[in-house]
């Protein structure tokens, strides 16, 4: 399936030559001369990368970045005039993924968008776990049974994923602890007890996957 790249940039020229660049490659383009149309264009199509330019007119990229980074964490490659240090560290403290400078090369920025999506797309395989009927989504702390959305708290959540990680393998609540709560966490190991009770009354029907390893610790098992 080809992938949908939003390009947000208010310089006809530079859009319309990444545009051409990028369907030679065989993606879909959406284009945005703005930032107002390119929110508006991001929340109403499936993107798969934002190409977008910091200095526009009506909405500036940064604040179309935000806008983004409240509901995706879709990969992100600002392009800018700017080319200071400090400009950079900016970008990425707002949660860019990469940077670049104008003038800048197509085809080096077609190398990049092909190597985040990549590893975009590695990265959500890896992070989202699937059992009959619970699902586990790293990316968006997300756990759902039967695809209904359950409440956990961050912690119940680390704990969950961490059991999940290491499936089928006895796990001491020392061991637990030190991994979900931290080598400095100074409570006992109660603490591990309390939030599996938690858990599992949480999971309902799935709370059968933590299994009890008497006079040791947990285990988590399931059938995908």
């Amino acid at each position: 399936m080809k992938k949908n790249i939003l390009i947000i940039e208010d310089e006809t020229r530079i859009r319309f030559l990444l545009r051409d660049y990028f369907l030679k490659e065989g993606f879909n383009i959406i284009e945005a001369s703005d930032g107002d149309e390119g929110i508006n264009y991001f929340i109403n199509n499936k993107i798969d990368l934002v190409i977008l330019d910091i200095m526009m007119p009506k909405v500036d990229g940064i604040t179309v970045l935000e806008t983004i980074r409240k509901v995706s964490a879709v990969p992100v490659i600002l392009l800018t005039a700017k080319g200071q240090e400090e400009d950079k560290l900016f970008g990425y403290e707002m949660g860019a993924d990469d940077y670049m400078t104008k003038p800048f090369s197509p085809k080096v920025l077609i190398a990049k968008v092909k190597a985040l999506l990549k590893r975009t797309s590695e990265e959500t395989f890896s992070s989202l776990k699937e059992y009959d009927g619970l699902t586990i989504n790293k990316l968006s702390h997300e756990v759902k049974i039967n695809n209904e959305v359950i409440n956990l708290s961050p912690k119940e959540f680390e704990l969950l994923s961490y059991l999940a990680d290491n499936e089928g393998i006895a796990l001491s609540r020392d061991t637990i602890l030190d991994n979900v709560w931290g080598l400095d966490y100074y409570g006992d190991l109660r603490t591990v007890d309390t939030n599996i009770k938690r858990l599992r009354e949480k999971l309902g029907g799935k709370a059968s996957y933590i299994i009890t390893v008497r006079g040791s610790g947990y285990r988590f098992e399931a059938k995908k």
